[in-house]
């Protein structure tokens, strides 16, 4: 990977990083047990990365760059991984073992599935 590909990284890791940021600004105090920000975040996330392995493997004549921009930049930016596990962490000291599970499987499985979602519909737009 040249220059250009580490340039695409962290631009697209700082854009993704600052809508994070935004999210959890926004929407974290409404539901503060359970945030809203992260969960917000991850499933976007998920989402994205459907659409954006449906949209490169579609279109094979889009630059590395470009990609890296996107899934390793942006979206691993925007994802949440060590912020949702430092949160499912703090739900297991307070002993909300009840939160933390629904915390772990919300995001597991709606990270999961809105990631299979994004590459259906990403399919099925490309097909019509």
């Amino acid at each position: 990977m040249g220059l250009n590909g580490f340039v695409a990284i962290g631009i697209g890791g700082a854009l993704g990083c600052w809508l994070r940021w935004g999210l959890g600004v926004l929407l974290n105090p409404v539901f503060p047990t359970l945030p809203l920000g992260t969960l917000a975040a991850n499933l976007a996330g998920g989402l994205l990365m459907g659409v954006a392995i449906g949209l490169f493997r579609g279109f094979q004549a889009v630059s590395p760059e470009l990609q890296l921009f996107v899934m390793t930049g942006f979206l691993g930016g925007l994802t949440t991984f060590s912020t949702f596990s430092g949160e499912a962490a703090t739900l297991l000291l307070r002993q909300q073992y009840l939160w933390f599970s629904g915390h772990v499987l919300t995001h597991l499985v709606g990270s999961l599935g809105m990631t299979v979602l994004g590459l259906a519909i990403t399919r099925s737009v490309l097909r019509h």
